[in-house]
């Protein structure tokens, strides 16, 4: 085949140091915002950003060249320094780890609507309960002292 063709979308998930509720509600849009750019801006595709208080989802689409976990030091680290400078919080830090689960293109929808609906999906299970969903979803082993 004389070229190369990907779908390589990432639906990511990841949480504030301690699952603190250190993400401001006036400033998160503006957060979501700014990780959608730094997405960009190492070259990936930003399909939908979201979350709450003590987490966030990430719908991304990445090229065949991207290292994953290059791409999430990348975005926890300038969107530290960023949160730090901009609003002056010292209190905000992400957790060190991450999940990431590979999307179908046709998945992407139901994904979209998933991360748009943070808010009201949390107000009926909590962030660990949803988290061992999707890594049950995905086959995922984990150990549960690794979740918190």
């Amino acid at each position: 085949m004389p070229s190369t063709f990907l779908s390589l979308n990432y639906h990511v998930v990841f949480s504030t140091k301690d699952r603190a509720p250190t993400i401001s509600a006036e400033w998160a849009e503006r957060l979501h915002e700014y990780l959608g750019g730094t997405i960009k801006g190492l070259g990936g595709v930003s399909l939908q950003i979201g979350g709450i208080e003590d987490h966030v989802h990430l719908l991304i689409g990445l090229k065949a060249t991207h290292c994953l976990s290059d791409v999430m030091r990348e975005l926890k680290r300038s969107s530290s320094i960023w949160v730090h400078d901009t609003f002056g919080d010292d209190r905000f830090f992400w957790q060190e780890g991450y999940a990431a689960f590979t999307m179908s293109p046709s998945a992407c929808g139901n994904v979209r609507r998933y991360i748009s609906n943070q808010r009201e999906h949390h107000q009926r299970r909590s962030f660990r309960e949803a988290l061992v969903e999707l890594l049950q979803r995905a086959a995922i082993e984990f150990e549960d002292r690794y979740l918190d």
